[in-house]
C-alpha cells in the first residue's frame, strides 16, 4: 500500500501540465519544419503513464499486476502518440496541399515568385508548413535531403523544382501543380485504405476484450478468477503468459493492418 501510494505520487508529480504539453506540440512542429529545436525540459509520457497505472494498480493489487499495467500503459501510451503524430501530419498535409494550390494560382497569375510565396504562406493553415514551403521555394538549394514523411518527401519535390526552374527557367507552376495533385491523390488512397482495414481493426479490439469478459463472468459465477491470477503461483505464470500473448497479439494485428493500408 506504501509503495502504491508512493508510486501515485510520483505521477501526479510528474504529470504534464496544459503549458509543458503545449511546448512539446511547438517542440515537434519545429522540428518537421526543419527549424533548430530549442532545449525544453520535460517527463516523457510514456513514464508518466506506467507510473500512474503502476501505481493504481500498486493500490488495488500486487506488484505484479502494477509491473503488468506499468507496461501496458506505456505501449499504449506510445500507440496514442503515434496516431496523434500521424493525425498531425494528416492536417499539415492538407495545409500545405492547400498552400500549394495558392502558389500553382498565382504564379500561373503572372505574380513573381516572392509574391506568389507570399500569397501561398497566408493561405497555409499551418504556419510551420508555409514557412517550410516558403524555404522550399526560396532556398531550395538549402534542402538537407531528408524525407522522414510524406510532408518532407513534398517539400523536397518543390525544392527540386525550384532548382530546376532557376537554372533552366522552366515553369514551377506545372510542377507545383503536380505535387498537388500526388498529394490529393495520395491523401485519398489513404482514407479508402483506411476504410477498407477499419473492421479489421474493430475486430481485433472486439478480440482483445475477450479475456477480460472472460474475468468478469467468472467472478460473475464465484469462481473468482483473479484471486487465482492474482495469489496463487501457476496463476501469476498464467497472468503472465497471457498478457504477453494479448500484447503480441495486438502488436500482429496492428502490423498485419499497417502492412496492408501501405
Amino acid at each position: 500500500m506504501t509503495g502504491g501510494l508512493l508510486l501515485l505520487g510520483a505521477a501526479l508529480a510528474l504529470w504534464p501540465g496544459h503549458a509543458a504539453l503545449r511546448r512539446e506540440r511547438r517542440r515537434s512542429l519545429t522540428r518537421r519544419s526543419g527549424a533548430a529545436p530549442r532545449p525544453t525540459a520535460g517527463v516523457p509520457l510514456l513514464a508518466v503513464a506506467a507510473v500512474a497505472a503502476g501505481a493504481v494498480a500498486a493500490l488495488l493489487s500486487t506488484l505484479l499486476v502494477a509491473a503488468l499495467a506499468g507496461g501496458c500503459a506505456a505501449l499504449a501510451a506510445r500507440a496514442e502518440l503515434r496516431r496523434r503524430a500521424g493525425v498531425r501530419e494528416e492536417a499539415r498535409l492538407a495545409a500545405l496541399v492547400e498552400a500549394l494550390t495558392a502558389l500553382g494560382a498565382e504564379l500561373r497569375g503572372g505574380r513573381s515568385l516572392n509574391e506568389a510565396t507570399r500569397a501561398a504562406v497566408a493561405a497555409c493553415a499551418d504556419e510551420d508548413s508555409g514557412r517550410a514551403l516558403a524555404r522550399a521555394v526560396r532556398f531550395p538549394e538549402d534542402g538537407d535531403g531528408e524525407c522522414g514523411g510524406e510532408l518532407e518527401r513534398a517539400l523536397d519535390r518543390v525544392a527540386a523544382a525550384a532548382r530546376l526552374s532557376a537554372r533552366t527557367g522552366c515553369s514551377l507552376a506545372a510542377v507545383v501543380g503536380a505535387v498537388e495533385d500526388d498529394l490529393r491523390a495520395r491523401s485519398r488512397q489513404r482514407l479508402e485504405l483506411r476504410s477498407a482495414t477499419a473492421g479489421s481493426r474493430a475486430s481485433a479490439a472486439l478480440l482483445a476484450g475477450l479475456p477480460v469478459l472472460g474475468l468478469v463472468m467468472g467472478g460473475g459465477v464465484g469462481a473468482d478468477p483473479w484471486r487465482v491470477l492474482t495469489t496463487t503461483l501457476t496463476g501469476q505464470l498464467l497472468l503472465v503468459a497471457g498478457v504477453g500473448l494479448e500484447v503480441a497479439g495486438l502488436a500482429w494485428s496492428a502490423r498485419l493492418v499497417s502492412r496492408a493500408a501501405r
